[in-house]
């Protein structure tokens, strides 16, 4: 195992490099600059701006200072998450962990990206693990049931469900959430991250859409095991109904559902964005969406290797999942 995961670290480097220049280049081809609004500075501001954050200096030059930046420099991951500030919430320190240093933030004076990111990150965190839950919480059970009671009207209903949660995107269901629950019944923020009930509408909104994938996919893997010989032998031995299901079919129906577990973490994290800011959520991808705007360029390759790595995270975990819970599978390619 262990050097599958070393192996699997080791082709993501490449990845990430290419991840990391692609958006550099492409940030600074874009029109316009960090530095230009709507009433343009004086030349001589101007230029003392691009000289204090090194704008000045040939593209190359510039890129070669920001990939030194993000090479790790030491190795202490319990430094990862420090103790809580005054308001509850947790630091991300990548420079204490790691030595990742994102660089300064160009719009926002005498921050850090790496600030800016340890500030946001945890409201995206927290809404990705909640969501991540909603999915798996409505998902599995309603794929289950539709698998058992194959071709009744539970299975009927579910299958529509599971259909209406794939075809109604998020940023139609959360403003339809918004408007029942916030206005119309009065029995949420409609914005805001501040108590706990304002975790439920985002948290509904973002996950909901994947619960619908997590059922479809649970129904098909449990089709596929309850009709191997087995089941059969199982049935025939006398075994109830509840133990063949949560103890034979139960681990092998859930392999789908396990490989689509990386792709859907990630696509919680990027989802975010759209959440982030329907709801008004301090968290990541409402900094990712507003840094493009103001031509952030450290913030927006900053933020932009920081999902990349989740997401190789979350792969790599669930490819180490899916072969614990497949015996047949070999930690080769």
């Amino acid at each position: 195992m262990l050097r599958f995961v070393l192996r699997r670290l080791l082709e993501t480097i490449p990845v990430m490099l290419l991840i990391v220049t692609a958006t550099f280049f492409m940030v600074r081809f874009v029109p316009g600059g960090p530095f230009l609004g709507e009433k343009s500075l004086p030349p001589e501001v101007q230029r003392n701006l691009e000289a204090h954050y090194g704008l000045d200096q040939p593209l190359w030059r510039q890129y070669a200072a920001y990939l030194g930046g993000l090479c790790p420099k030491r190795l202490h991951p319990h430094r990862l998450f420090a103790d809580a500030d005054r308001d509850g919430r947790w630091d991300f320190d990548l420079k204490a962990a790691f030595g990742i240093d994102f660089g300064p933030s160009l719009k926002y004076a005498n921050r850090t990206v790496n600030e800016i990111i340890a500030g946001a990150l945890p409201c995206s965190l927290e809404l990705g693990a909640w969501s991540l839950l909603v999915a798996l919480a409505l998902g599995i059970p309603l794929g289950v049931v539709a698998a058992v009671r194959r071709n009744t009207w539970i299975d009927y209903l579910s299958s529509g469900l599971s259909l209406c949660g794939i075809c109604v995107p998020t940023f139609i269901l959360g403003p339809l959430f918004v408007l029942v629950f916030a206005i119309w019944l009065q029995r949420f923020n409609a914005s805001g991250w501040d108590e706990p009930l304002d975790r439920v509408l985002p948290s509904l909104t973002l996950g909901l859409v994947y619960a619908a994938a997590v059922a479809r996919l649970t129904r098909g893997g449990m089709l596929e095991v309850l009709g191997q010989d087995f089941i059969r032998t199982a049935r025939a031995k006398g075994a109830s109904e509840p133990r063949i299901v949560l103890r034979h079919a139960l681990r092998g129906g859930l392999l789908p559902v396990v490989s689509y577990l990386g792709p859907a973490a990630a696509g919680i994290l990027t989802g975010s964005f759209v959440i982030e800011r329907i709801f008004q959520i301090p968290g990541l991808g409402r900094e990712f969406v507003t840094s493009a705007f103001n031509r952030d360029y450290t913030l927006v390759v900053g933020t932009v290797v920081l999902y990349a790595g989740a997401i190789v995270f979350f792969n790599l975990a669930v490819d180490v999942v899916q072969i614990w819970l497949n015996p047949k599978l070999r930690f080769e390619d």
